[in-house]
């Protein structure tokens, strides 16, 4: 399911306008963006959070130059759904087999 196929879905359950919807869903996910950049992680209830969370920093290897490599520590985004939802996945999954 793309973008496109979320917004048409709402804008057909709500029965409000696509480009409202659009700019909606645009805001969003700007919002998220945005709040995760500055560190701010984001809880919805009943759905998930979206986190940051940090990686350590470790030595890696080159191969093909056969030379070590420093990656630093840094954050990389991560989205942790809530138990409702991992359930009512679970559940879906087990009727459609």
């Amino acid at each position: 399911m793309t973008k496109a196929d979320v917004i048409s879905q709402i804008a057909e359950q709500t029965g409000i306008d696509k480009a409202d919807v659009q700019e909606t869903v645009e805001a969003f996910f700007q919002v998220v963006k945005n709040s995760m950049a500055n560190g701010e992680n984001i809880y919805v209830r009943g759905f998930g959070s979206f986190v940051n969370k940090k990686r350590a920093r470790k030595v890696a290897r080159n191969i093909s130059q056969n030379t070590a490599i420093v990656i630093d520590e840094h954050y990389v985004p991560a989205f942790k759904p809530s138990k409702v939802f991992v359930e009512k996945v679970k559940a879906s999954v087990k009727d459609s087999e």
